[in-house]
């Protein structure tokens, strides 16, 4: 069955929106174990996680608004959603950090896969969507190292 371009391009923005959605979910995490940790491992965790997903998250929705602009379809706004209890730890955060970027890579890995991207989409999303799992493929190694050393 054919999809026509304007239901094509829904679909891609819904699904870039899943992804948005799981990497503020990361950020979000990222940010609430900056807090929990010394001002040295902070450093770190800045550079090498929250950095990296804050990118992710900011190229995601860039990527998600210029798209809809060019092609006149609605678009949303995303916010950053409540991480969850302080009382998780650090630890705990990044965790759920790097399965939220896991799952975000994994959908745009799919939009990618699918075709629609390719079909429908344009140079500009193409780019900014390999950007955006350039920038979440770098968070699970950084996270392993990182949490190894933690408390240390």
């Amino acid at each position: 069955m054919a999809i026509s371009t304007a239901a094509a391009r829904a679909q891609i923005l819904d699904d870039l929106a899943e992804a948005i959605d799981q990497i503020g979910i990361a950020v979000a995490c990222l940010g609430e174990a900056f807090e929990m940790v010394s001002v040295q491992a902070g450093d770190r965790l800045e550079a090498e996680l929250f950095r990296p997903g804050q990118k992710a998250y900011a190229g995601s929705r860039q990527t998600y608004a210029r798209f809809a602009e060019r092609h006149g379809v609605p678009k949303r706004e995303f916010e950053l959603p409540a991480p969850g209890r302080p009382s998780q730890g650090a630890k705990s955060f990044i965790e759920r950090a790097v399965v939220a970027t896991g799952n975000a890579g994994q959908k745009i890995s799919e939009l990618q896969d699918s075709g629609l991207a390719l079909e429908f989409g344009d140079p500009d999303l193409r780019s900014g969507l390999i950007e955006v799992r350039e920038l979440l493929g770098v968070v699970p190694g950084n996270a392993r190292t990182f949490l190894r050393t933690l408390g240390r």
